[in-house]
Order: structure tokens, then sequence, then C-alpha cells
């Protein structure tokens, strides 16, 4: 007898088979490489505070243990930071976690989700999986989020979600508080705005929204890119108790590993050594701006830690994103037009940003992708 298979839901038996990202160990393994210059995947290149490691190496005896499933103790240092209550927050497995918990508990099959088309893939991924249908509008050509138009659109499309970056990814571009405070006046009471604020330590306190709790708005952060602890998964969401309950009644009970909660509570007693990573990060943007301004080629705006690189045509970009990785360097490119003339590069060492310099200009010789008049 012949036996087959069970089919999936017809929802997820349409989607097609993709991944939002392809990690740079493939890559390296596709080009032949046994490492690469990672410059890719905007992890920190400055490692984690030192407290948080001594933290996780200390419980590591206890790692057969399960973590607090509440993140007790974490959400109540990050409570007090944000000065709101520890029914506010809700820790996630990286905001990949939390914004699958967004749209599984605010979409049903058939809603719209708005973003702008190109920023970060998880979220479209999840509404994908959800049935969900996505509203998109465009980047201006500098990257930049026309935020009138985002909300314009979810108030015609009836969206259930809006999701903004802010900064970008991956753009880097950033919508300052006051632009932002105005704009929020358009967004419905009963359309839920996703603002994605991974990169949001890299921009000053006074630039960032208030710490006050909206129930239009879910905040959300992570510890995965000033505070170094990308591998550790773990990211938190700041919002009204409702919403916070309701991402309870669906989150994975034991979601954030134990070893992540201790780091990550140790990591926030470290903010000189965070506040040092942010100005070298800075620093290595103007780096770059200025890399980019002897090779011909302009940067865009960033307040994230990765820049973009403009080659003018997605053709150029494609080119020298190959050449590099001949060259054993990974960076990512954005997808969607009309920044996908660009390559992202996340703002290394020095030691990495000056090996990186001179792989790119070989990779423009290589390619012949130097600006007109360059």
């Amino acid at each position: 007898m012949n036996h087959r298979p069970p089919r999936p839901t017809p929802a997820v038996d349409a989607l097609p088979l993709t991944r939002p990202f392809v990690a740079p160990e493939e890559l390296a393994r596709l080009a032949g490489h046994t490492s690469l210059l990672r410059l890719g995947a905007n992890e920190s290149a400055f490692g984690p505070p030192p407290r948080a490691l001594e933290a996780m190496r200390d419980a590591l005896p206890r790692i057969s243990w399960y973590g607090d499933p509440e993140s007790t103790d974490l959400r109540e240092a990050l409570a007090a930071r944000h000065r709101c209550t520890p029914e506010n927050v809700v820790v996630g497995a990286g905001i990949d976690d939390l914004l699958g918990m967004a749209v599984g508990a605010y979409m049903s099959p058939g809603d719209v989700a708005v973003a702008t088309l190109g920023t970060y893939p998880t979220f479209a991924y999840h509404v994908a999986a959800r049935a969900g249908r996505m509203e998109t509008i465009a980047y201006e050509y500098d990257g930049s989020v026309a935020l009138a138009s985002l909300f314009a659109r979810a108030a015609s499309a009836r969206a259930r979600i809006v999701y903004l970056a802010n900064p970008d990814n991956p753009s880097g571009s950033f919508i300052g508080r006051a632009t932002l405070e105005r704009a929020l006046a358009a967004v419905p009471s009963d359309v839920l705005f996703v603002l994605d604020e991974a990169y949001g330590d890299f921009a000053a306190s006074t630039q960032l929204l208030p710490d006050e709790i909206d129930p239009r708005i879910v905040r959300m952060r992570t510890f995965s890119k000033a505070y170094g602890l990308a591998g550790a998964r773990i990211g938190y969401a700041l919002a009204d108790r409702t919403v916070t309950a309701t991402f309870n009644k669906i989150r994975i009970q034991y979601n954030v590993n134990r070893n992540a909660q201790i780091g990550a509570l140790a990591a926030l007693e470290e903010e000189p050594f965070v506040a040092a990573v942010v100005a070298e990060v800075a620093d290595g943007r103007e780096e770059y701006a200025a890399l980019g301004h002897r090779l011909g080629l302009p940067t865009l705006p960033s307040l994230a830690n990765f820049v973009n690189f403009d080659l003018g045509t997605r053709e150029r970009a494609e080119a020298v994103l190959a050449a590099l990785m001949r060259a054993g360097v990974f960076v990512r490119k954005p997808g969607a037009p009309p920044i996908d003339r660009c390559i992202r590069v996340t703002v290394g060492t020095g030691e990495e940003r000056a090996a990186f310099a001179t792989r790119l200009a070989e990779a423009l010789d290589d390619v012949g992708a130097k600006s007109p008049g360059s």
C-alpha cells in the first residue's frame, strides 16, 4: 500500500519555500571559504558586555534547569528602565519571536498588514504564514520611509497591523520623535502599530518616543545589536497590559533560554560599555561615508549599525556583492527598489573596516563598477 504524507493547511501548502535570510555559514560553504569578513548580519563587532559574559559563564553549570518562563527578574528591570510596570513587558526569543506573537494574535486569514516594501522581511514572513495580505508602499529614493503614505495606506486598506522599523532595516533611515508623534494622530484606535526599535539604542533617547504606554503601539527592542547578544536570541516588547496579556495567551511558555535571560539582565548594568559601542558605531558610519566619498559611492543616511553604499543600479550592486563574496567578504543588499541599488555593510571594528575598504576598492576594480567621474 502506498501511503501519502498528510497535507498541511491550504494556506501553508500554497506558500513558496522561502527563507528570510541565507546564513553566512552557508554562503561561505557555497563560495568555498572557511571564514568570512562578516559584515552582513548587523551583529555587534564589539561583543557582549563583560558582565553579561561573566554571568552567563557562571550560570552554565545550571543549564540543565529551565529558565523562568515569565522572565520575572528581567521584566522588572526593563519596567524600571522604561518607567512602566512588569505587566507592560513581554520577553521573547528576539524580535522575530515577538513579531510572530503580534501577527498571530491580531491577524486572521485575509486580514491586511501594511509596511514599506523591502523592510525587515520577517514581518512579511509571519503575515504570509498566517494567510494575511501585505499592502506596501515604496521607500523614498534616499531610503527614508514615507510615513504619511504608510498610515494613509493603512487607513484605506483597513489594516489590522502597521509595521515600522525605526531606525529602518535595511535602509538605516530614521524618523525623529516630533515627526512620528504628529503622524501617529492618523493611526486609528483599532490598528496595532508595531514599532520595531531593534536599532533604537543607536539613537539618543530624546530622539525616540517617550517612555509612555500607548494602547495602539507595541514597541519592540532587542539585545542583539548594541548589547552584542544576537546569538542568545532575546528581545522584549513594551505595550498596554491588554496587548501583553494577549501575547501571553499564545507565547511559548519556555520561549527564552535561561542563559539569555541571565546575560540580558547583567547587560542592562553595563551602560558605559553600550555607550562606547554606540559611539564607535557612529565613528564607523562616518568612516564608511568618507570611504564612499573617496570611491564615488554615495552613502544613505543611517542611524543604525550599518551603512548602505549606493552603486547606482541593482545590477552593479549585485555584481559588487558577488565580487566581495569571492573575496571572502559577507555583506547584504536591500531586495526592493529603489534601494536595491545599494549594498548594506555592518560597522565592524577598526581593523575590519580597514580590511573592507581595501576589498571594496578591489571589488569595484574587478567589476568596473566605479561611478562615472570617480
